[in-house]
């Protein structure tokens, strides 16, 4: 007997591999899973666990069910549900009647089970959100990334690389459990994007929704990962496995469309592969051959029967949906008075915007000036690392502060720069460290006549000038704060200047 191997369905995105058409390198498409962590949540998906993990000595956040011990049975988180159901209002998609949970099996060491409970878009299953998308701006134009589905699952266990500098050199591989059962939301991207930094901008647009409904700190160390999916001219499609932050899946897909026009250019096949990337070489490297959905072997998960999702909840959860980053922005750009890409900068990350509003509460007189000051100068000095931890770095009572002092001209603007990094250093309230650092604006006038008088002496010819051409003081006047080390109040540095010069004048006359 012949036997013959049953047809597998395609992916609709790209051939199988083996039967790829001579492609065009120009052609770049990238599609992204994106797996978030209801962070909001205390507990794990199915089971009372503490979903705290991070920290925690590892394998001690564990039961029977969150490990599949025999005989466990789970049970449904039904604030999960609800924080699914809002996640997929705020992306404009269609909540599901029913939730529904299917097993999908695959062998991992983070896999207690060999199978995840998730969910399934095909026969016999139902993701919580179908359809969807997103709104974005990228080099200038509005844009749109459809979202495909949205599943409710639990999160694996973590791989831990002790010693590692690179995930390819470690000695030996442990398991933590601890967050194992984790609830996890995996929103589906279509092949949407073309380039990495269209990918980015998606993705920085989706964590500034996801922190405004508060369903997930995107900040926190695997809160948000990625599985970018990338094929180049219509050939096999790669995806490049759990990059943890959103820079990196920018680097990760060029890196990778390098790899495959390079392939592809030395008359190579690109291969249905899974990747990793090594955030450290900043490569991607094989991990082992893509499978296909049938390989996953999907069924009904027989302890969870489907539960009903009343359109009554739906609509509650509506109107109670917190206020998202466009309706921010309309609302930040009018009462403010601030410029729409200024505003678009701060959104990126939740906690930014936040931080704003709590500065020009404390110090509401030129909102304008604070916010150029946050997004054009103290941005530059924080990490994505320090963003998420902004507020133990710096306190808003400190930010406006140091705006008064600048308004007030007891510091220019160039000490206001110089001001930020110890304040992000020490913490220390903006006026002691102005002191500390000499940067005190001097106003005894007894002080600054000795300071005038000695610029004069020493510059005749500067003084010619400026008798001859009022225009000219300008020079004198940065004579004066260069030897006061900027620390002269400009204005009466001014009108110390044209005192003395009008006093030779008339000797002149």
């Amino acid at each position: 007997m012949v036997m013959v191997p049953l047809a597998l369905r395609g992916c609709g995105w790209c051939p199988r591999p083996g039967n790829q058409v001579l492609p065009s390198h120009d052609d770049v498409k990238i599609g992204l899973e994106i797996h978030v962590q209801l962070t909001r949540l205390k507990t794990k998906l199915f089971c009372s666990c503490s979903a705290d993990y991070r920290g925690a000595p590892p394998n001690t956040h564990v039961c029977p069910v969150c490990l599949g011990l025999p005989g466990s049975l789970p049970v449904v988180n039904e604030e999960a549900l609800k924080l699914a159901i809002m996640t997929c209002l705020a992306l404009n998609g269609k909540v599901a009647r029913e939730l529904r949970f299917v097993r999908k099996h695959y062998f991992y060491p983070d896999l207690p089970k060999s199978y995840q409970i998730s969910q399934y878009d095909g026969p016999g299953g139902e993701p919580i959100c179908k359809g969807g998308w997103v709104e974005y701006e990228y080099k200038g134009e509005r844009r749109r990334a459809r979202i495909r589905r949205i599943n409710l699952e639990e999160d694996p266990g973590r791989i831990v690389l002790p010693g590692a500098v690179s995930p390819r050199l470690a000695p030996y591989v442990l398991v933590d459990y601890n967050r194992s059962g984790v609830a996890l939301l995996e929103i589906v991207t279509e092949p949407d994007f073309r380039e990495p930094g269209e990918a980015r901008a998606f993705l920085e647009k989706l964590r500034s929704i996801l922190e405004h409904l508060e369903v997930c700190d995107c900040g926190l160390e695997g809160a948000l990962r990625v599985d970018a999916n990338v094929s180049v001219g219509g050939g096999a499609r790669v995806e490049i496995k759990n990059i943890g932050s959103i820079r990196d899946v920018e680097r990760a897909l060029a890196y990778e469309i390098a790899r495959q026009k390079k392939l592809l250019e030395a008359g190579g096949t690109v291969r249905r592969e899974t990747r990793h990337w090594d955030p450290v070489r900043r490569v991607t490297y094989t991990a082992r051959a893509k499978e296909y959905e049938e390989d996953y072997r999907y069924m009904p998960d027989p302890n969870l029967p489907p539960i009903p999702i009343p359109e009554s909840l739906v609509e509650k959860i509506r109107a109670e949906m917190p206020e998202l980053p466009d309706q921010r922005l309309e609302r930040m750009t009018r009462q403010y008075g601030i410029p729409a890409h200024i505003v678009r900068q701060m959104l990126v990350w939740k906690k930014l915007a936040d931080f704003y509003e709590d500065v020009v509460k404390l110090y509401p007189e030129n909102p304008s000036r604070t916010a150029a000051f946050l997004v054009n100068d103290m941005l530059g000095w924080l990490k994505e690392s320090d963003l998420a931890e902004l507020y133990t770095r710096v306190k808003p009572e400190h930010v406006a502060k140091l705006m008064r002092m600048l308004d007030e001209g007891k510091i220019s603007l160039r000490q206001a720069k110089e001001l930020i990094k110890p304040l992000l250093e020490t913490g220390e309230d903006p006026e002691k460290l102005a002191e500390k650092l000499g940067m005190t604006r001097i106003t005894d006038e007894s002080y600054l006549r000795q300071v005038v008088e000695k610029v004069i002496r020493e510059n005749p010819k500067a003084v010619k000038d400026a008798l001859a051409n009022p225009k000219a003081v300008n020079y004198l006047v940065g004579l004066v704060m260069k030897e006061t080390r900027g620390r002269a109040d400009p204005k009466l540095a001014r009108k110390l200047l044209e005192e003395k010069l009008e006093e030779m004048r008339k000797a002149n006359q």
